[in-house]
């Protein structure tokens, strides 16, 4: 899905009002923490929201509060994402035979809104579910398997982009809007648990370097005394039935470029809470404790 202006609006608005409120705090605090779970991608590969391949994500984290309701937050985090036409019951799926994975570097910032107060180290303030959106970057690499062997996608340019469809050509690295919700519990003071489910809408169709449509077999002229990999990589419909006439004539269809590629992350989330009071109305001074 194509992340659309309302999408962009919130994200803005929620980084907005997260750092436009630290005048009324009456505490900050800040966390330090780890995150692990899974991960799961929606594209082309995957279009029906499959869960055949969820893999490990982990990551790190801080998290300042800015009052009891809203915090900013600053995360790395690490996954792999990957899908096969194995896993589809579509005909025209199935045959087309495509597979991919990729490792996933993320960076990102993200704004969360408690829908209680929230408070480390309060008995009236122990838990809340809270919604997050905000904005990152993140690095991809796409790359298959052949004969055992493994082969970067981006390199070979297999929707023509090697053989002037220079339209299509994509970067390795791109936007990502993560939008989602958690919820939040502390389990003694400074120590804190949560758990998060977050889908990352992405600027890019290429996460599993495939979108539009196929170019034919003869923008891969393969040399007679050895084979061409990105031709090979480009249609492998007739691996499944060699009897067959390859998919891959010109113009047909190989992806659907119109919406983008997304992954869903979802972590439990460890941390500690390093707490700063203040005192509101008159000049003070901060005392960091942790709680």
């Amino acid at each position: 899905m194509r992340p659309k202006f309302g999408i962009l609006f919130f994200v803005i608005s929620v980084l907005v009002a997260a750092t436009s409120v630290t005048a009324q705090t009456f505490f900050t605090g800040t966390e330090y923490g780890v995150m692990f779970g899974g991960s799961q991608y929606f594209g082309d590969l995957n279009t029906n929201y499959g869960f055949q391949t969820v893999h490990p994500a982990v990551g790190v984290f801080t998290r300042y509060h800015i009052n009891p309701y809203i915090s900013v937050k600053g995360v790395v985090n690490y996954t792999q994402v990957s899908y096969s036409d194995a896993y589809n019951t579509d005909p025209f799926e199935k045959e087309r035979n495509l597979s991919f994975a990729s490792n996933i570097v993320e960076l990102a910032v993200q704004a969360e809104f408690n829908f209680f107060r929230f408070s480390t180290g309060e008995d009236g303030s122990r838990f809340t579910p809270y919604l997050t959106g905000g904005i990152g970057a993140f690095y991809y690499n796409p790359y298959t398997y052949y004969n055992g062997q493994k082969y970067f996608l981006r390199p070979l340019g297999t929707e023509g982009q090697n053989a002037g469809y220079d339209g299509r050509h994509y970067s390795s690295f791109s936007a990502c809007f993560p939008i989602g919700a958690g919820v939040k519990y502390w389990l003694k003071p400074g120590l804190n648990l949560g758990f998060e489910i977050a889908d990352r809408l992405t600027l890019t169709d290429y996460i599993d370097d495939v979108s539009t449509t196929y170019v034919g077999a003869d923008k891969f002229p393969t040399d007679p005394r050895y084979q061409n990999i990105a031709a090979i990589l480009q249609d492998r419909s007739r691996q499944t039935d060699p009897s067959q006439q390859p998919l891959g004539r010109v113009g047909k269809q190989r992806g659907d470029n119109s919406s983008y590629d997304q992954y869903l992350m979802f972590q439990v989330t460890v941390s500690f809470q390093l707490k700063t009071y203040k005192c509101p109305g008159y000049i003070h001074r901060d005392i960091p404790r942790l709680r």
